[in-house]
């Protein structure tokens, strides 16, 4: 299992903005059906400049889905988000590779 992470450094005059699309553009990026499922999540740090950072992971359905998402969708659903916000928002992506998961099972 592979996770593409894309970490945002969200700019505090468009943040409300940016949340409200990002919430619909997770969406169209599982609509290219290479993911199985997304997690937007705030990362909990104290910025203090008054930005904010988010994270997005989406899990590949396999390695090469996240290939095809690369060469089929990536830059489109990327310059989505640059044309509306421009340099307001720092993103960075990395990918991770699922080793093993745990939980717990409360009865």
């Amino acid at each position: 299992m592979i996770i593409y992470n894309v970490t945002s450094n969200i700019d505090a005059s468009i943040h409300d903005q940016w949340l409200a699309w990002i919430q619909e553009h997770i969406p169209h990026v599982l609509a290219t059906g290479h993911f199985t499922e997304a997690k937007l999540t705030k990362v909990l740090v104290e910025d203090q400049a008054g930005s904010f950072t988010y994270s997005v992971q989406y899990r590949a359905k396999s390695r090469e889905a996240l290939v095809n998402y690369y060469n089929n969708n990536a830059d489109k659903l990327r310059q989505e988000g640059l044309k509306m916000f421009g340099d307001k928002v720092l993103a960075f992506r990395t990918e991770l590779e699922v080793i093993d998961e745990y939980s717990i099972k409360f009865s």
